[in-house]
């Protein structure tokens, strides 16, 4: 199962003119704007004076050096021929007045190059949210793989700003839903899974990478990068609140449907009390997932030698769940007369 959850819309235009006033006024813009009234030789004292890229907007409203929109003019797109006229007015305009979903390639490819040039902290969240914002549209996810976008967004797993991070991997799990996109990003699996393990339990950024796996997950391709994990991933589910607990079993559902991945997962340590989830007071969200998981475990049958080898580690998650001294044994029955009825049929099923 995947997560297709998208980050939120740039909550408001506000967001929106905040970070893609950049892609905005330049020499030409001025040029628009001031040349309209002006005589032959102001316009000729005003090319002579300039030094460097227009400082006004329209409304004569100066631009401070170095900000956003006074820098992002003089840039070369990545990914796109070079044409200057286009790049600063066109892309002004269009960039302040469209939707993440229309925006055009000289829009994204500059906002990949904004990225590479260093901008301080604020706008490097704000052009990851609208990098990833836009990516929740296919034709974006092919557009920012083509333009190498897909490392240049990865390599900010590693800033020192946290929200940096969490809207690098926002935009990397819109990312990850197109397939393709997957063969690129499956060499930051490793990092994921240390942000995971050294993150703050329950924390933003726990949830974003665990939604990353998710969608990482889906397919059998890149599962076996995460065998060693999971052990992180049952020690979570007995720690963590229930919107994270839902998300690591949404992974770890994912890993069980593969046959090829069972022994591994019930190889892994598993803590005692993770069998005490399996009760009434568990929320339902968790609990059917719960169901799930354990179904799929029980689904494989492990050969007389392997079952005797995986006894000897009484705190496998095979003797924890699956062996015939699991309190599991004990628990499951008692969920028959759980008020709900989906419970109860997933209950069922692993009973028969």
């Amino acid at each position: 199962m995947g997560d297709g959850s998208v980050v939120p819309k740039l909550g408001n235009m506000k967001a929106v003119l905040g970070i893609l006033a950049g892609a905005g006024a330049s020499y030409g813009l001025y040029k628009l704007v001031r040349g309209i009234g002006g005589n032959a030789e102001k316009k000729s004292r005003m090319k002579t004076e300039r030094s460097g890229p227009d400082t006004r907007a329209s409304g004569d409203v100066r631009l401070e050096p170095g900000t956003l929109m006074a820098r992002v003019s003089g840039f070369n797109v990545v990914g796109v021929p070079k044409n200057p006229s286009q790049v600063t007015v066109e892309a002004s305009k269009d960039i302040l007045t469209k939707s993440p979903g229309c925006l055009e390639p000289r829009h994204i490819g500059m906002l990949l190059s904004l990225l590479q040039s260093g901008p301080n902290t604020s706008e490097r969240s704000q052009v990851l949210i609208t990098l990833g914002n836009s990516a929740a549209f296919s034709a974006n996810q092919d557009l920012i793989r083509e333009f190498g976008g897909l490392h240049i967004i990865a390599g900010f797993l590693t800033d020192a700003s946290a929200d940096v991070r969490l809207q690098t991997l926002n935009a990397m799990n819109n990312l990850s839903m197109n397939i393709r996109n997957q063969e690129q990003l499956k060499v930051y699996i490793p990092r994921v899974l240390e942000m995971i393990d050294m993150s703050p339990v329950n924390s933003e950024l726990q949830l974003a990478a665990l939604r990353l796996l998710t969608n990482m997950s889906v397919t059998d391709e890149h599962q076996h990068l995460m065998r060693n994990s999971v052990t992180l991933f049952l020690s979570l589910l007995v720690v963590s609140n229930e919107v994270i607990q839902v998300q690591v079993l949404k992974v770890l559902v994912n890993l069980s449907s593969n046959p090829d991945m069972i022994e591994d997962i019930v190889q892994a340590q598993a803590p005692a009390s993770l069998v005490l989830l399996f009760d009434g007071c568990t929320s339902v969200s968790v609990l059917l997932r719960l169901l799930m998981f354990v179904g799929n475990l029980r689904a494989w049958t492990p050969s007389a030698q392997v079952a005797e080898a995986l006894r000897w580690r009484q705190d496998s998650l095979f003797c924890v769940l699956l062996d015939d001294s699991s309190q599991l044994h004990h628990r499951l029955p008692q969920l028959l007369s759980h008020p709900d009825g989906e419970v109860k049929a997933q209950v069922a099923r692993i009973l028969t």
